[in-house]
């Protein structure tokens, strides 16, 4: 009999879930306020850190700005390794010290090596893992014990579409970028578990953004036009609107829901042929020789 109680309220959360979400796709969500909340956005000197920076500062959010060692290349990945995990404790205990306790922690920061798996040092795919989903779990260690204290406070997480799908050639990004929508499910799954209706969480997932990253990433002309790379201030624009509707996730654009559907609904070869037919499965071909070319000159810039 408990059972089936249980499971009567199942549904009927089930059901509200389903039509509030289907209510704010069609009217404006009630937008939170931020002003006087103290911001952490890490890979803050790229294109879309600039901006997160930027429109957090236009909703009155007080900022720390951090960003990537630009030494963290391959020659030194060993040493990232063994001691940027200490670095963000450190950093983090300063931030506390110096400017007080986060509330909004936005872990932007991104990185990809731009190789062909089997052309890629070691250090390399390390450094897209180390940057791209261990930190996650770093970041989130060090600020995460206040805001449990307090029972408030908002951790974004921006990953990637390659996190919800995958495409050919970029096996350390697409593997970083699951894991980062991995935890990001399980540590909200676990505020949740523990009744911390204080502490929000979103989680982001953008199509390729035009920040140079993925210079080159091309899919089929036919189709170049209906499915563009992202402008990065819209980009930003998207995720600021669902990081203060309390949002827990959002694809970039809409259309990116689609495929993330269909690879759980759909046989593993119907996926194939509809990669073939969209040029998804050789779309980072261009961008790997751009790198390729680029490290010819010597010159590379991954991050």
């Amino acid at each position: 009999m408990i059972v089936l109680v249980d499971l009567l309220l199942m549904l009927i959360d089930l059901t509200g879930s389903i039509l509030s979400a289907i209510l704010q796709t069609f009217l404006r969500p009630r937008l939170k306020c931020i002003d006087g909340e103290l911001c952490l956005i890490t890979g803050a000197g790229g294109a879309l850190g600039r901006l997160f920076a930027l429109e957090f500062a236009k909703e009155g959010a007080h900022l720390v700005l951090w960003d990537c060692n630009a030494a963290a290349n391959e020659q030194t990945a060993r040493l990232v390794r063994e001691l940027g995990r200490q670095s963000i404790y450190e950093t983090a205990n300063r931030v506390r010290a110096e400017v007080g306790h986060v509330s909004i922690l936005v872990n932007n920061a991104g990185v990809v090596a731009g190789r062909r798996l089997l052309d890629c040092p070691d250090e390399l795919l390390e450094r897209t893992l180390l940057v791209n989903c261990h930190a996650l779990f770093w970041m989130t260690k060090a600020f995460l014990p206040r805001m449990k204290e307090q029972n408030h406070g908002h951790i974004v997480t921006v990953a990637s579409a390659l996190g919800l799908f995958s495409t050919a050639c970029v096996e350390d990004y697409c593997a970083s970028k699951f894991g980062a929508v991995g935890f990001h499910e399980s540590l909200t799954h676990e505020l949740i578990a523990e009744d911390l209706n204080g502490i929000k969480t979103t989680l982001v997932c953008p199509y390729i953004v035009d920040t140079g990253m993925f210079a080159g990433c091309e899919i089929r002309k036919e189709l170049r036009s209906i499915i563009p790379p992202l402008e990065p201030l819209y980009t930003v624009q998207q995720s600021m609107k669902a990081i203060l509707a309390e949002q827990q996730m959002i694809c970039i654009p809409r259309l990116m829901y689609i495929p993330f559907l269909a690879r759980a609904l759909l046989p593993w070869e119907a996926n194939v042929a509809t990669y073939r037919f969209m040029g998804g499965d050789k779309c980072m071909l261009p961008f790997i020789k751009n790198i390729e070319m680029k490290t010819s000159n010597g010159h590379t810039k991954l991050c």
